[in-house]
């Protein structure tokens, strides 16, 4: 069954690391509110959702899928590029101890889980201000075990690889190209965001559908032009954040057979 490890908003999200965005007010009943419903459309949609509570401490803590990856053998757990969120992965990795053997990278490499674009046993990897060169030879050690090829794609425009490209299936991407690396890329298909939507490219595609952020209308008609069914949610407070869809859940298969 396809599981989503989630936590609840941290009453501290108003002092949330940012890097591209200013700091606007984040109402915090409402942001719990949209991620509720977050929460809720995973379940709809035949998502095993696990929520975790809030940490109120640690104000980034919500955006969940930052902190491991969870592959079919292993979860590899990471110190994370943004300092401050370090912490996380504390809590994280005993959840993650219920569902796989974890594996750690350690500093001086950094990683951070919404720069990880997998798309069957292929990992890509954005090289980006939160996940460094080292970090991705680390990974790349621990998935080759496995029978896991990851590839570096630099980010450049973003916080991370899935702020600029996420895959939808059938073969296609996602994408603002302005931000990234392509050349990893060859042989996908690839949707161009529009110009007046440059950061709609951070998608959840899950239980045959397309999750997309309610903000980005045009975006939609054009996921819908090319067959694609999706479904928009409002998680405005959580953009504020610099939170996409992807980052609010840890997904994986939660029972794997060889």
């Amino acid at each position: 069954m396809l599981t989503a490890i989630t936590r609840g908003v941290s009453p501290a999200i108003a002092e949330c690391e940012l890097t591209f965005l200013e700091r606007l007010p984040i109402d915090f009943r409402k942001a719990t509110e949209q991620h509720r419903d977050y929460e809720l459309l995973l379940t709809l949609l035949g998502v095993r959702v696990v929520s975790l509570p809030a940490e109120p401490r640690l104000p980034d803590s919500v955006f969940v899928e930052d902190t491991a990856l969870v592959l079919d053998e292993v979860a590899v757990v990471f110190p994370m590029g943004a300092a401050s969120r370090r912490r996380e992965t504390i809590s994280m990795s005993e959840v993650l101890l219920r569902y796989r053997p974890i594996e750690n990278i350690v500093l001086p490499g950094t990683v951070e889980g919404g720069d990880i674009l997998r798309i069957g046993r292929k990992l890509f990897v954005g090289l980006s201000r939160r996940t460094n060169e080292e970090g991705i030879r680390q990974l790349s050690a621990i998935a080759a075990r496995h029978g896991y090829e990851v590839t570096p794609a630099p980010v450049t425009g973003c916080l991370h690889l899935k702020s600029a490209c996420t895959y939808l299936g059938k073969n296609t991407l996602l994408g603002n190209r302005a931000w990234m690396d392509v050349s990893p890329f060859d042989g996908y298909e690839w949707i161009d965001v529009p110009a007046e939507e440059p950061a709609a490219a951070n998608t959840l595609a899950v239980g045959g559908k397309v999750i997309l952020p309610e903000s980005y209308p045009h975006t939609r008609s054009l996921l819908e032009e090319r067959g694609f069914a999706v479904v928009s949610l409002d998680i405005s407070e959580l953009q504020k954040a610099e939170g996409g869809l992807t980052c609010s859940s840890l997904l994986f298969e939660e029972e794997y057979e060889e």
